[in-house]
């Protein structure tokens, strides 16, 4: 883990943004007090979702295409109680 006063990651943010991109962590500082954790996030699968990952898992019930009670949908069109 690299450890930083803001200073200092200010003036090299350049390269210290390409040892995130390596994995490490910073640890930014504000006058060697730490303050906050800077961690690198973990790339985006870059293959599509597969169709279906979900299949059996649950069910939708016939009354949920039903239309909703007149107080929720009054609610939803902001005409309150």
């Amino acid at each position: 883990m690299i450890k930083l006063n803001i200073h200092e990651a200010k003036t090299h943010l350049s390269k210290y943004l390409s040892r995130l991109e390596q994995g490490e962590k910073i640890l930014l500082c504000k006058r060697n007090v730490p303050i906050a954790e800077i961690v690198p996030i973990t790339p985006a699968s870059e293959s599509p979702r597969p169709i279906g990952l979900a299949k059996g898992e649950f069910s939708v019930s016939p009354d949920f295409f039903e239309p909703l009670p007149e107080e929720i949908q009054k609610a939803f069109e902001g005409r309150g109680r």
